[in-house]
């Protein structure tokens, strides 16, 4: 089980590098964590969303299922999400969130 300290910092960083990716992002309260418009006010630009988890932060991507993963490190088996499961702050690099925030950014101004 993680403690909310850090749960709170892994979210804060995913925050932070997500404006960094996209500076003019909105983040929307929903589903019980925060969903990413790269377009304020336009759900259907959202690329990914940060959700907290008792053991985990989980990062999910809208259209995970077209991201580059050659090391697999998405999870899921649904038709286009896909989500990276984060239990320490290490994880972020480690398991290259912002490569995959920036594949998720580009695609959602690619799709029509």
């Amino acid at each position: 089980m993680m403690d909310a300290l850090e749960t709170d910092q892994i979210v804060a960083r995913l925050k932070a590098i997500v404006v960094t990716v996209e500076p003019e992002v909105a983040f929307i309260a929903k589903y019980g964590g925060t969903l990413v418009e790269s377009v304020p006010g336009q759900p259907k630009s959202q690329f990914c969303g940060i959700f907290a988890y008792t053991n985990h932060v989980s990062l999910e991507f809208t259209n995970g299922t077209l991201l580059d993963d050659p090391e697999k490190l998405l999870e899921g088996e649904g038709k286009h999400r896909r989500h990276i499961k984060l239990a320490s702050l290490s994880d972020i690099a480690g398991k290259r969130c912002e490569d995959f925030l920036r594949q998720a950014r580009d695609l959602q101004t690619d799709l029509p």
